[in-house]
């Protein structure tokens, strides 16, 4: 581990264990003939292995204070991007690959929703992420219908692609070791409702989800009238809550009011 001082406001936790490294760039289907996007270099033990593994690697990296030593480390397909990733024009970086490309990387926990979230909105050639979060934000992206861990960051993942937990991390893993176990996600990315506006589907599903314990009645209600939603979505319906709702089911009831 290189001499450092760790920054809470960057959520630094780093691993160094090159096994566990190695099985994540495997877990991330990683090739030699893949383009990969790493947000977070930390000490750059994860960039390392994806450098030997992949045609190129963009990493970037919000502490500048790393610069020096991840230069240092000379990984001649390796492109550093000392800037915070939540403010970069994600079309301009998506113009250093030549076609799709991957994203592995262990995400800060005081910003792993709106990253990904970040990509789904945005990205126009991503093929995949894999991330490395909170095990409790993994259960939520993985959650199935109709328990308390199933919300609008389930429905909105699985509206754009495929989640699966492939491997869980102890905190131990870490250095320092945060007070939470992680997980690894990946989620790969389809095109599962052509012809669905995507931030309109997000309001609907946010406002579905608005007061978990009332009926969808009560909250469309705050966009449509009764009369409407009742015509539209039928009575039976109106009585559930947005948790008993499968994804599916929610697009079905998005084109019913658009």
């Amino acid at each position: 581990m290189i001499d450092f001082e760790f920054k809470k406001k960057f959520g630094q936790n780093f691993i160094s264990d090159k096994n566990l490294l190695s099985a994540i760039v495997s877990d991330a289907g990683v090739t030699g003939q893949d383009e990969v996007l790493e947000v977070g270099a930390g000490a750059g033990a994860l960039t390392e292995i994806l450098s030997e593994r992949a045609k190129k690697v963009v990493s970037f990296e919000i502490d500048k204070d790393l610069e020096s030593h991840l230069l240092a480390l000379k990984l001649k397909n390796v492109k550093f991007v000392f800037e915070d990733f939540m403010k970069a024009n994600l079309a301009q970086v998506e113009k250093e690959f030549s076609a799709k490309y991957k994203v592995v990387a262990n995400l800060p926990y005081y910003i792993t929703t709106p990253i990904i979230f970040k990509f789904l909105e945005e990205a126009t050639r991503l093929e995949s992420l894999t991330i490395m979060v909170q095990k409790e934000v993994a259960e939520r992206i993985c959650a199935n219908f109709g328990g308390k861990e199933y919300g609008v960051l389930t429905v909105m993942i699985n509206f754009y692609g495929e989640p699966k937990i492939v491997r869980n991390i102890s905190r131990n893993m870490f250095y320092p070791a945060p007070n939470v176990d992680s997980a690894l996600v990946r989620i790969d990315l389809r095109e599962k409702f052509p012809n669905i506006d995507k931030k309109a589907f997000f309001r609907f599903v946010q406002t579905c989800f608005s007061m978990r314990r009332k009926t969808l009645l009560n909250n469309l209600s705050q966009n449509f009238s009764k009369e409407e939603l009742k015509e539209k979505l039928g009575e039976q319906t109106l009585k559930k809550r947005a948790e008993t709702l499968s994804p599916e089911e929610f697009v079905e009831l998005f084109k019913k009011l658009n």
